[in-house]
């Protein structure tokens, strides 16, 4: 019986462990962050999926696989539907553009603030 016990103790300590670094693999960019000229575009980072959020008509969500490599925040986009108004969402209320190809610059990343740049454009946003 006790040899039960301490497997299903040391099972119990790796599954905890593992779920609780999971998100970690986001690195700083770990969490949800508002953009900073408005209330209602959010983007959310955890594991290696992005979630980008527009509160404005409704709760729209996209999500997208996302790479942090040095300065370069890669994002890949998905529609589960094909719908029109997730591609639309993102790229004209985001402007992220292309859908399933975004990259984009990282300025500045900090526990507070992150900065992303892509032809001449800046992104705002904090941590929410």
């Amino acid at each position: 019986m006790a040899k039960f016990f301490k497997i299903l103790l040391i099972s119990y300590i790796l599954l905890f462990t593992y779920s609780c670094q999971e998100g970690r693999d986001a690195g700083d960019l770990w969490g949800q962050w508002r953009m900073t000229d408005g209330d209602r575009l959010y983007i959310g980072f955890s594991g290696h999926i992005a979630r980008l959020q527009d509160t404005h008509h409704g709760e729209i969500f996209v999500y997208g696989n996302f790479q942090h490599v040095g300065d370069s925040l890669f994002l890949q986009c998905f529609s589960k539907e094909g719908d029109v108004k997730d591609t639309t969402m993102v790229e004209e209320a985001f402007g992220f553009k292309p859908f399933n190809n975004i990259r984009l610059k990282i300025v500045t990343l900090n526990s507070d603030h992150l900065v992303l740049s892509k032809d001449g454009r800046t992104w705002n946003l904090s941590k929410h």
